[in-house]
């Protein structure tokens, strides 16, 4: 009796943990196109608008912002970043490109078609990824919380905690908004988590291990951050920090056959 019990408890918790696996399990991908990009560019923000891709690097003295040509990785157009700053995320806002800083507390505007600077706006603690909603400009700075702030005043609105099953999911990224979800790259992984901008729950995750080779791979640094997204032909772009390739993919949903690195 014993016995029988034990196997029956055995197999609920196999059937309870299979269900977990199931429920944690993340979409796969499939490579549509890839483009050539800088090798050189530490990547901290990528946006695709108007048909134009634009590009924010980081690292202290070497940060730039850059407009490209997606097909052939051209740069069209050109900002060195003042050194004292260490750039980070972009968005777009109308004619304006928003670029943030990481530990300067401050935010650099830009006329986008020009890149002439126009001003400047403070805000608390690290910057590290931007996108905005029809209403916000939405920042992440590494940890779980997403904060977001009037495009017009500044002024910060809101603030979510980004969770995981009621766990809190930090080093949240580089920031996308696709299809009314936030799309965050984390920190160091190779997954995109997708985001309700209402509650902060993840609605569920994006496995890009493999896109990039590690043999393709120049330092430990070279990790995935780049998120992009052309609106008008509902195309996916990813890309990292120092790798050589932007690929357009395709998001293929969890349980698909044959989903993960298929050309």
């Amino acid at each position: 009796m014993l016995c029988r019990a034990a196997r029956r408890f055995t197999f609920i918790a196999a059937v309870v943990l299979c269900t977990a696996c199931e429920t944690f399990a993340a979409d796969g991908y499939r490579i549509v196109h890839t483009y050539p990009h800088d090798q050189q560019a530490f990547t901290q923000g990528l946006i695709f608008v108007d048909g134009h891709l634009y590009e924010s690097t980081g690292i202290e003295g070497k940060s730039s912002l850059r407009e490209e040509d997606l097909e052939t990785g051209r740069i069209l157009q050109f900002h060195d970043v003042p050194s004292r700053y260490f750039a980070e995320g972009l968005t777009e806002w109308g004619s304006t490109l928003i670029q943030l800083t990481w530990q300067s507390h401050m935010a650099l505007v830009y006329d986008r078609a020009s890149f002439r600077f126009l001003r400047s706006f403070q805000y608390d603690g690290e910057g590290w990824g931007l996108t905005h909603d029809s209403k916000s400009l939405i920042l992440s700075d590494g940890t779980a919380t997403l904060r977001f702030y009037d495009p017009a005043t500044f002024h910060e609105t809101k603030s979510i905690t980004v969770t995981d099953h009621g766990k809190p999911a930090d080093q949240l990224n580089e920031l996308e908004f696709i299809h009314g979800q936030i799309y965050a790259n984390v920190w160091h992984s190779d997954r995109i988590a997708r985001i309700s901008p209402a509650t902060g729950a993840v609605l569920g995750w994006i496995d890009l291990g493999g896109l990039l080779p590690a043999s393709q791979h120049s330092s430990a640094e070279a990790v995935l951050n780049g998120i992009a997204y052309d609106s008008a032909h509902d195309r996916l772009f990813v890309t990292g920090k120092l790798w050589p390739k932007i690929f357009e993919i395709q998001v293929v949903p969890k349980k698909a056959p044959g989903a993960r690195g298929k050309k």
